[in-house]
């Protein structure tokens, strides 16, 4: 801890003892029993409110801790500089964030950055507090689990984890309890791999819009936040998480008081859309928007300088049949007042894909009033899955596959050798669980040999005995990896 900070809590916590202690003498003066014994007691009172407020701190930590994991994550990237002639060295790399369990059966929230690039993901489950160094847990009894990513979307920051098991302990989403500047929250994390590490602060901010070109906010903070931290709850004094730390202003690579929190009823959205598809569904009007500021006001001649701007709307698209128009200022959503481009997102996140917008624009100085037809926008891989050939079924794999077709070329995000094996679904069973793969993954070869067709992959794998080591070349987004494992 800096020393600035160590003045500032010395500081407030003077000037609250100070306080209490003006507070409670007044009573003890102005009360007509008061006397030299009533005095002793209120003086008395003063250290029994704070070892309430320590008592209830240290309740809090305890029952929270137990939910929130370490993750590890391992795999391959450029190290450093590239050498002399221009080539980068590829080292196996290594990272740490933290993550909170929301569901009993293991599934486990964390931050998108801090999976990215991972070919293994293994969580660490909390070991209990010692009360001596005797009672220190070896480093060899941690309890270490492997992770399979079920999605990610990358414009909030989230990921989804499962790990195998049952009756995990979780933290419930504060999403029906509104966090108030001022509010003490306590953050939980692995600071530089310090597992199950414990910070208390307070709310600084909250729906704080961290680039004003991006719809996300975010709720700020004081409580400490190191690198680690990442994917690790803030939650309230009852134990419900308010937020998910994301990331840190900082000059000096620790925390300076400017953390960042993914707010719940973020968190709760994501969540549940990728546990349902792996994928996040958004709703949309075929139209592009962005944030006036007093300079676009003043160059397009708007009727205000703050909210939102239509900048752009796709030609036969459901904005354009409404009657939507660039430069239209967006003034409420399904009669909620849009203020600015996190409003507009929000609206548009709770409302229901399959009922018309009511959309309330300024044109000029016209109010003008439509009705716009939302749509769902889905990721692509959804398109894979309605290709599903139950006779395509590899049982061994535990996945639906396809032969690669230059048709699928247009559903999927990258690819990079046009033939090999397509796996367009993940078919129920222990076997898709483990193996790791993803809708839109090509299989390009299995030990060695190139695959071209689902009949060639599946015979070759009928040539396999329990326990025989398979690596598959896989090709995913338009990058090279391996899945290996024993074959059972």
């Amino acid at each position: 801890m800096k020393p600035s900070y160590v003045r500032i809590l010395l500081i407030t916590c003077w000037i609250g003892f100070v306080l209490t202690t003006a507070a409670m003498s007044q009573e003890v003066a102005t009360s007509p029993a008061a006397g030299a014994t009533d005095g002793y007691v209120a003086e008395r009172r003063i250290p029994d409110l704070l070892r309430q407020f320590d008592n209830s701190l240290q309740a809090l930590a305890s029952r929270v801790s137990p939910a929130v994991v370490q993750i590890t994550v391992t795999g391959f990237g450029p190290e450093g500089e590239k050498s002399k002639d221009g080539v980068s060295l590829v080292v196996r790399q290594r990272a740490i964030g933290s993550g909170v369990i929301l569901d009993s059966d293991g599934y486990i929230m964390t931050n998108a950055h801090v999976v990215e690039g991972a070919q293994q993901i293994r969580v660490v489950l909390p070991s209990p507090v010692a009360d001596s160094p005797l009672d220190i847990a070896p480093v060899g009894k941690r309890q270490l689990l492997d992770a399979k990513l079920v999605g990610e979307d990358k414009d909030t920051d989230l990921a989804l984890l499962r790990v195998e098991g049952h009756n995990f302990p979780t933290l419930p989403l504060g999403t029906n309890r509104s966090a108030h500047p001022g509010q003490l929250v306590v953050a939980i994390g692995s600071p530089s791999g310090l597992q199950n590490s414990v910070t208390m602060g307070v709310v600084s901010s909250v729906w704080r819009q961290a680039d004003p070109e991006k719809p996300m906010v975010y709720l700020q903070t004081d409580a400490p936040i190191n690198p680690g931290s990442s994917g690790g709850p803030l939650v309230d004094l009852d134990g419900y998480v308010v937020g998910l730390n994301t990331f840190i202003l900082t000059e000096s690579g620790g925390s300076e008081g400017l953390g960042f929190a993914i707010p719940a009823d973020a968190i709760r959205f994501v969540y549940q859309e990728l546990r349902k598809y792996g994928h996040v569904h958004r709703t949309e009007i075929q139209a592009g928007a962005q944030e006036i500021t007093p300079t676009l006001a003043a160059g397009l001649g708007l009727a205000q300088n703050w909210g939102v701007v239509i900048s752009d709307v796709e030609p036969g698209g459901g904005a354009e049949e409404a009657g939507l128009e660039v430069q239209d200022v967006v003034i409420a959503v399904d009669g909620h007042p849009i203020l600015g481009l996190p409003g507009l997102t929000a609206a548009l996140y709770l409302h229901p894909p399959d009922e018309k917008l009511a959309v309330d624009v300024l044109r000029g100085s016209r109010r003008i009033s439509l009705n716009i037809s939302a749509m769902q926008r889905s990721d692509p891989m959804d398109q894979l899955a309605d290709l599903v050939d139950p006779k395509k079924r590899i049982g061994r794999l535990g996945i639906f596959a396809l032969d690669f077709m230059p048709q699928l070329r247009s559903v999927m995000a990258e690819v990079r050798l046009p033939s090999g094996v397509v796996v367009v679904a993940l078919s129920p069973g222990p076997d898709s669980e483990t193996r790791g793969f993803h809708a839109g993954d090509i299989i390009h070869a299995l030990n060695h040999t190139p695959m071209n067709s689902v009949e060639q992959l599946r015979s070759a794998l009928s040539q396999l005995k329990p326990g025989d080591p398979v690596v598959l070349q896989v090709e995913r987004q338009g990058k090279l990896q391996y899945v290996a494992f024993d074959i059972e």
